[in-house]
């Protein structure tokens, strides 16, 4: 919308262009999901996850959700994330950082991709 001052803006055009944007960026996002919920993991890896992102410190992640996300993990609160992939680990992360207020929750979540695309 840099145009936005000028007398030939095109809003069809604009918009176009930016759904066209955010399906490029969207499909990548689908495969990566895919291929979470595909990629088995083993108890110990994620418990060495969990271990690696709260105790060693290779995350930012407030130490005191290391408790909820495991049980989360381990225990899971919908039938969906039952299997034991790193879709559902990262589940149990992401709705531990629901704890959280609004910024700090966010920060976690954008972190957390970056730690979890490290292992995969």
């Amino acid at each position: 919308m840099a145009a936005k001052h000028s007398k030939n803006f095109n809003l069809i055009e604009s918009v176009e262009l930016g759904v066209a944007q955010m399906h490029r960026n969207f499909e990548p996002m689908v495969k990566s999901v895919d291929h979470w919920r595909q990629s088995q993991i083993t108890d110990v890896t994620a418990k060495l996850l969990i271990y690696q992102a709260f105790v060693e410190g290779a995350t930012e992640f407030p130490k005191h959700l290391a408790k909820p996300v495991h049980d989360l993990y381990f225990n899971p609160q919908h039938q969906e994330f039952e299997p034991r992939t790193m879709w559902s680990l990262s589940n149990a992360f992401t709705s531990a950082f629901k704890q959280l207020d609004p910024i700090p929750q966010y920060r976690a979540t954008a972190e957390l991709a970056g730690f979890l695309k490290k292992v995969v």
